[in-house]
């Protein structure tokens, strides 16, 4: 499902009677079939815009399709049925603690009027797919927090929805249990084919969830693009800031690397006059050690790190690089060849 806004404006009344601007003027176009992220800060008005997203308000101004069609001004009956096929969870789970877990599940079945022999089966289904095959008896309180976040996914799939919106939900859960939730969504996503809208102030879900990301801030859209784009080349102060306190990227296994990794480390508080930004197979060639054989320059290296992506790596790494003006230019030449964007650090 391919979800267009056109132009989206949303106006509140403050409680002493001032306007808040909560979505400002927001257009833009989420992919279907892909993981799409909504980040902001608290009061950039991402809640208020997955609101209208997922049509539990309507828009002072602007348009929201999805496909072809528009959706933000349906009757009451249409939007009812087009609800339907829209999946949520959220930070607190929302689960009904005196029913059990497979209960959670059936409820939105049970209001939709479908038959219980079917009910039953999909509730096992979807059991299942989030691994809590044995856990359909258990009563809510009983779960643990990633346990009601899994029960909480299923619920929302039981209806066959064809976009999830997820708002804010890994933000109660520590973060094993956050990198768990978001590679089931991810896996969910592509068993399903699902438009999946995941709005957070994690730059950390971003990165290990999401294909492409809009940054919000007052209102509005400050920056959009691939994730890999955005975290090598952020261009707004907002999403600047938000790379500046991400957390290091988690691994497991064989692949678990020291602490530092996701970090920029910086050895040198001083210098750094480029910044390079390797991404996908750049990371793991020798282009460093070749650029000094190859022409007459020095290289220091001030700062440097590692960013695990949903689908790729990318590093940052901060250099001087000190020669003649043609043969820095012939060294930075060479590093754009092979893949490494290059820009002057400011």
């Amino acid at each position: 499902m391919f979800i267009k806004l056109e132009n989206l404006h949303k106006t509140y009344k403050s409680p002493d009677g001032k306007d808040i601007h909560a979505v400002d003027g927001i257009s833009l176009d989420i992919p279907e079939n892909k993981i799409f992220g909504i980040i902001g800060k608290s009061g950039a008005g991402k809640s208020s815009l997955v609101r209208l997203i997922s049509l539990l308000e309507s828009p002072d101004e602007g348009a929201v399709y999805y496909n072809t069609d528009r959706v933000d001004n349906l009757d009451e009956k249409s939007l009812i049925l087009r609800r339907r096929k829209i999946g949520m969870i959220f930070q607190n789970f929302n689960l009904f603690s005196s029913r059990t877990a497979a209960k959670n599940i059936a409820y939105p079945l049970e209001i939709n009027g479908v038959d219980k022999n079917e009910i039953d089966s999909r509730v096992k289904e979807m059991l299942q797919l989030v691994g809590l095959e044995d856990k359909g008896d258990t009563s809510v309180s009983q779960l643990s927090g990633g346990q009601k976040q899994r029960i909480a996914i299923a619920r929302a799939l039981a209806t066959k929805p064809d976009i999830l919106f997820c708002d804010e939900a890994t933000s109660a859960l520590d973060p094993q249990t956050t990198h768990s939730i978001l590679e089931l969504i991810s896996e969910i996503q592509k068993k399903m084919n699902l438009t999946v809208v995941m709005i957070t102030h994690q730059m950390e879900v971003v990165r290990d969830a999401c294909e492409q990301v809009a940054v919000i801030e007052d209102g509005k859209v400050v920056e959009q693009g691939s994730v890999a784009r955005i975290f090598t080349h952020p261009k707004s102060a907002a999403a600047k800031d938000f790379l500046k306190h991400i957390t290091p990227s988690e691994d497991s296994g064989e692949e678990k690397k020291s602490e530092q990794e996701g970090e920029l480390v910086r050895w040198s508080k001083s210098g750094g006059a480029y910044e390079l930004h390797f991404v996908g197979k750049s990371t793991d060639q020798p282009i460093i050690s070749e650029v000094i054989r190859r022409f007459k320059i020095d290289m220091n290296i001030r700062a440097g790190g590692i960013q695990k992506l949903k689908n790729k790596k990318i590093g940052i790494m901060l250099v001087d690089i000190t020669g003649t003006k043609s043969e820095v230019k012939k060294a930075l030449d060479y590093f754009k060849e092979n893949g490494v964007s290059v820009e002057e650090a400011k």
